[in-house]
Order: structure tokens, then C-alpha cells, then sequence
């Protein structure tokens, strides 16, 4: 599970946080689907392919992973290396945009002859825009020079930010002040009273982490806070059953590896 560490945030940040949350991007669901590197279920993570696949299937959110290369572009890719995903070998920040894009793209289904790439952030963002908001895990990145990219596409109000460490908090809540932030909850947040305090001390915009670290106590707490809480509800056995327990909790979101899936579900639930 991701953590954010929060040691020293406060000296930070302190002076730059809004007094009011940033809210996320309009809903356009009563329940928010968020498709975790894209809609891999039939297409590689992270490729326009599997972004295409979330928007076809409707879901509210694609995440992506963002990481920069050797001569300072913006991609998406997971991992810290080429080496899982991709023919080539290497970190990221080690090669040259032009050399990852040579790269082709793994695909578990041997039959599958489609060659994928490593998409551009630019290719994400041409792709996305006015059809899916884009839930960007900031893995290796410069808050200016991505914040710059959104603003030249029109996409400045249609993303949300997951925070990784205390200088990408930092960094954002400088550079723009309005992006919603979205941050897991530590590991010694374990009540209702716990949250709240955390909550109230560092003002993340929205809440991730994984689904069941919360009671029903806690996302009622939060949502009389007006903080989204959609945390993470992928794993290997993920299915109805996990979906059934998360609304009884009162989530209104959650990130998933299944968002044709679930999407499915709450329509028959009559939630979407």
C-alpha cells in the first residue's frame, strides 16, 4: 500500500495551504470510477489503448503514472524501469524520450499481435481531454513543467494529483495552489478521531489508501468534512463482494482494476 510520509510537512507547506479543500473535478456519476493504469484487463497498463478502454467503458478517472525521462519528458510508466512492462531494459530517467519510444509494450494475452507504446503525456492528455478526467500518480516529476502542460491543453481543471512524498506537496501547493491533492492515509490513522486531526493539520483535498483501512465512521467523517475519500479496491481477488462491502461503508468512489466491472454493478445497484 502507498504511504505518504508526513514528517516535517507542516514547516512545508504551512504557509501556502488554502483554508478550504480543493475540490476534485464535477462528477459526472453519483459514484466515481477511477481505472487503474487504464483498462488493463484487456490491454497493457498504462497505454493509450487501455485509456481508450476506460473511456469506452465510461469509467470517471484514468490513472496514470508520471515519470520523466533522460532529457526531461513527461510519460507514464508504473515502474521506475522499462524492464516489466516493455522489451527494453533501463530506469526511465536514465533514457532519452526517443529511445523509450522504441520500446514496445508486453502483453499478457500471447495471441494479441497489437505493438503498444509508451505513451507521451501529450498523447494522454490529447486523448483524455473532454472525455475522462486523468487521476495522475505523480511517481518522478516537476509540478511546473506538468502544471504547464495541463494549462497549454485545457486540462488544468479536469486532473487530480496523487501526492508521494512531502516536496511534491510542497512543490504542487506552490506552483498551483488550486490543484486538488490527493494523499493515502499514514499507518497510525486508525479512527475517526485520528483522521480528523490529520485532516485538520495537513488539508489534502482528497483521500486515497487502501478501502478497508476505513470504517464507516471514518467516511462518514469525511464526508461531513466535504473530503472524497476514493481510496484503492484492486487486488488479485477483487469482485462484488469487495464492491458490496466499500458502499456499505458509504464510499462514493474507488480506484479499480475492473471498471467495466464495477461500473456494471452500480448500474444494476442503480448508482450510476
Amino acid at each position: 500500500m502507498r504511504r505518504f510520509h508526513f514528517l516535517a510537512l507542516l514547516c512545508l507547506v504551512y504557509t501556502s495551504v488554502n483554508a478550504q479543500f480543493n475540490p476534485p473535478p464535477p462528477a459526472r456519476h453519483n459514484f466515481i470510477v477511477i481505472a487503474h493504469r487504464g483498462d488493463h484487463v484487456v490491454c497493457p497498463e498504462n497505454t493509450l489503448a487501455a485509456y481508450a478502454e476506460a473511456i469506452k467503458n465510461e469509467a470517471d478517472y484514468v490513472e496514470i503514472d508520471l515519470r520523466t525521462t533522460k532529457d526531461g519528458k513527461l510519460i507514464s510508466m508504473h515502474d521506475g524501469t522499462v524492464n516489466r512492462m516493455t522489451d527494453g531494459k533501463g530506469n526511465v530517467s536514465d533514457l532519452l524520450l526517443d529511445e523509450i519510444s522504441q520500446l514496445k509494450v508486453k502483453s499478457r494475452d500471447s495471441l494479441n499481435k497489437m505493438v503498444y507504446r509508451i505513451p507521451t503525456f501529450e498523447e494522454i492528455l490529447s486523448l483524455c481531454k473532454d472525455k475522462i478526467y486523468i487521476y495522475i500518480d505523480f511517481k518522478n516529476a516537476s509540478a511546473s513543467a506538468t502544471y504547464a502542460m495541463l494549462k497549454q491543453y485545457g486540462m488544468d481543471k479536469q486532473v487530480l494529483v496523487y501526492i508521494n512524498n512531502p516536496a511534491q506537496f510542497a512543490d504542487w501547493r506552490q506552483t498551483a495552489p488550486d490543484m486538488p491533492l490527493m494523499v493515502s492515509l499514514p499507518g497510525n490513522v486508525k479512527d475517526e478521531a485520528a483522521m480528523k486531526a490529520f485532516i485538520a493539520q495537513y488539508k489534502p483535498d482528497l483521500l486515497d489508501g487502501g478501502w478497508n483501512e476505513y470504517s464507516a465512521a471514518m467516511v462518514s467523517a469525511a464526508r461531513g468534512m466535504h473530503l472524497p475519500a476514493w481510496p484503492d479496491i484492486q487486488s488479485a481477488g477483487e469482485g462484488a463482494q469487495d464492491w458490496e462491502q466499500a458502499l456499505a461503508k458509504g464510499f462514493t468512489g474507488l480506484q479499480t482494476d475492473h471498471p467495466a466491472a464495477i461500473i456494471k454493478f452500480l448500474k444494476q445497484k442503480g448508482l450510476r
